[in-house]
């Protein structure tokens, strides 16, 4: 169902309803209106990286490592499946009288904020640091989520969050006033959120808590005319939870919940997360608001319900049932993706592993044996978790492999339990160390050490990380297992850049969902080549980093970065190398052979980068603007097509418009950017071809 025929639908329901009935509308647990037959909604649903809080579901893996995977065609299947499994719970529910939150079709993501810092502990939630690989991951998720555009109903709605110039810091986001250049907002903070409007048709955008250039983000003219005037967003919008309250409480640019109420709704915002609408019929009354105001954000809301096919008795996804949840089909999906988003970082040689050179390992870590260092933040229950420990012990009893393991330390304290002397894992550790031939060190963070403010419960400020490092616990167990001169594989789970550089060889696992131990198995005993790709600069320190509360883009990511990093963005090691030749442009596209130049079969991921040779508009570095995936037999070489971003061919200027980036470009092809790190790191060289337009 189109807009159009929604809002005509929506406009001829909305008029039959009283006033009061439409302002009641307008909040997240929307009531019924019995006598219209419109049953109670509510629109509070979760699905980053499978359906949230809800019960029994596919946990697939987060959605940074969902970007690191550069597998647009993958993403869109992981959330076709979101979508059907949403779809299933709803109507099971429903069917059993169960209207509760997260229960229902409007499913609050993606995140498409840019990760322009790595100590923002959200950062885990986006798609990384580059706006091109963010939109073009956001749209394949947004059209995966929501179906087949000409479909008479939407499968589910996507929701762009959080609009807008977003990324932390969490401790004070309530308050926060973020200001950046024009440039800076059109080039980098906006650029996904339009992509997603324009070309993804997406259902819904959700403001963000922080105030930008002095004016709330849920209620900001500019933000507004970009969205609805400029680029012709026609679904509805809606705040972050408990934003609205912000404008009286903390950001102080009202002074009562009415007036907050009538703020948002008259710049545009038509649904409440939270309770300040509840003021909005006080709000009339004071005159603040008219009652087309309230009729224009109720229409909206019904024409998404209208969009979803909940008043409608033919919807075709009415039949979809919990038979289609939690099914083998949807968990080796899940194994699949965290298999191709895992970042090799390291690797002297020791990997993959022989089995038939090892008699024990030691597996140690705090993330061995968690199920925390799979899920992320708004995360699903699955019922087929695989731990670490899980799929290494599985794989090892097949080759009759002896497993140790020792918890370490515990993630973050100093002990793991309060009768016990500080670091009373480490002697256990460091024995069985001693004991095996090899050590597979599972260390990094979970939600507790990163995420959203409210869910820390450490030492790091709401959710945001003071630095890069590994908690000190953690550090004493790296230390201690250094000392035994014992080959070490080190596991590395986090959601973002982490300074770590132990290990013979370092594997990124993110947080892999519900199949990440036996992904991990894979690649270690080298059933699957890894492939991911850093979607994100891992940098040293943070004195590497400008002020996190500075928000320009001078300095932050690829793009911009004066320095020398760690680990580059778009990096990751293969059990295989890749060589590329014979580069060309023609078309709107890019052309390169790529030959699998090793002895075992592997994906390479080929990125094109391009730089604008005249252009003082330009980003510091060659950016991103084309990836495509290849699997490749040892000795076998293919030509692929890479659609080639079209504003790869402009910049964004100081008064953040979009002009012609001039006429000499060069475009890069390779495994990863075209810089002397990347190069060093991989043994492989891009090739690069010039562009006159």
């Amino acid at each position: 169902m189109d807009h159009q025929t929604a809002m005509e639908r929506a406009r001829k329901l909305v008029a039959q309803m009283t006033l009061e009935e439409k302002a009641s509308q307008l909040k997240y647990d929307a009531p019924a209106i019995e006598r219209l037959n419109i049953p109670s909604y509510n629109w509070w649903s979760e699905a980053l990286h499978g359906v949230a809080y809800a019960g029994t579901a596919t946990v697939f893996p987060q959605a940074i490592a969902l970007a690191a995977a550069f597998d647009s065609e993958g993403v869109q299947r992981v959330a076709e499946v979101i979508a059907t499994e949403g779809r299933a719970k709803y109507n099971a529910a429903r069917s059993h009288g169960d209207l509760d939150i997260f229960k229902g079709l409007t499913f609050w993501s993606p995140n498409v904020n840019i990760f322009r810092d790595p100590r923002w502990g959200r950062g885990q939630e986006t798609y990384g640091e580059d706006p091109y690989l963010t939109a073009r991951t956001g749209l394949a998720f947004v059209r995966g989520l929501q179906g087949d555009p000409d479909a008479p109903y939407l499968k589910a709605a996507a929701c762009a969050k959080h609009f807008a110039v977003h990324s932390g810091p969490e401790g004070n986001r309530h308050s926060f006033n973020a200001r950046c250049s024009k440039k800076d907002l059109r080039e980098t903070y906006t650029y996904a959120f339009e992509k997603l409007v324009r070309e993804g048709d997406v259902e819904a955008v959700m403001g963000a808590y922080n105030c930008y250039e002095g004016e709330p983000c849920c209620a900001n003219r500019e933000l507004m005319s970009l969205l609805r005037d400029e680029w012709g967003f026609k679904g509805h919008f809606l705040s972050d939870c408990w934003a609205i309250a912000d404008f009286h409480t903390n950001h102080h640019v009202t002074d009562t919940a009415p007036e907050s109420a009538a703020l948002a709704l008259k710049r545009g915002c038509d649904l409440n997360c939270g309770n300040t609408y509840l003021h909005m019929l006080t709000a009339y009354q004071e005159g603040l608001i008219t009652e087309e105001d309230i009729t224009l954000a109720c229409e909206r809301l019904m024409a998404t319900r209208f969009r979803l096919g909940m008043f409608d008795e033919d919807c075709e996804y009415d039949r979809i049932t919990l038979a289609d949840n939690d099914t083998e089909e949807n968990n080796a999906l899940a194994l699949e993706m965290a298999r191709k988003s895992m970042v090799l970082l390291k690797n002297d040689g020791i990997l993959p592993l022989d089995p038939r050179t090892i008699r024990s390992v030691a597996v140690i870590g705090p993330n061995a044996d968690s199920i925390a260092a799979l899920e992320g933040n708004y995360f699903g229950t699955s019922s087929r978790y695989v731990k670490f420990i899980d799929g290494i012990r599985a794989e090892c009893e097949k080759h009759h492999i002896r497993v140790y393991y020792s918890k370490g330390s515990h993630l973050w304290g100093d002990h793991n339990s309060d009768l016990t002397a500080p670091d009373d894992r480490l002697a256990e550790a460091e024995a069985m160390a001693e004991l095996a031939d090899l050590v597979i060190l599972c260390v990094g963070l979970d939600a507790q050490l990163e995420g959203e403010e409210g869910d820390q419960s450490n030492e790091y400020s709401s959710g945001d990380k003071w630095d890069l490092d590994l908690p000190k616990s953690q550090q004493r167990l790296v230390a201690r297992i250094a000392k035994t001169g014992k080959p070490v594989v080190t596991l590395h789970a986090s959601g973002s850049a982490i300074a770590i550089e132990f290990g013979n060889a370092i594997l990124q696992t993110w947080y892999p969902g519900q199949a990440g131990g036996r992904a991990v198995a894979d690649i270690l005993f080298g059933h699957a080549a890894p492939s991911g790709k850093l979607p994100l600069t891992f940098y040293r320190s943070r004195d590497d980093l400008p002020d996190f509360e500075d928000y320009a883009m001078h300095n932050r990511t690829y793009r911009y970065y004066e320095g020398t990093p760690v680990y580059p963005f778009g990096f990751g090691l293969s059990y295989t190398r890749f060589a590329y030749a014979d580069p060309a442009f023609e078309n709107g596209n890019a052309y390169v052979t790529v030959k699998n130049v090793g002895s075992v079969e592997g994906e390479a991921v080929v990125q094109a980068y391009m730089k604008a040779e005249e252009c003082v508009h330009a980003p510091l570095h060659p950016v991103l603007c084309g990836y495509e995936r290849v699997l490749l037999r040892a000795g076998e070489s293919k030509r692929i097509t890479i659609p080639v971003n079209p504003d790869a061919f402009t910049a964004v200027n100081d008064d953040g418009e979009r002009v012609f980036a001039g006429k000499r470009f060069t475009l890069h092809l390779g495994g990863g950017q075209p810089d002397a790190l990347t190069e060093k790191l991989t043994g492989e060289k891009t090739v690069s071809v010039s562009i006159d337009r």
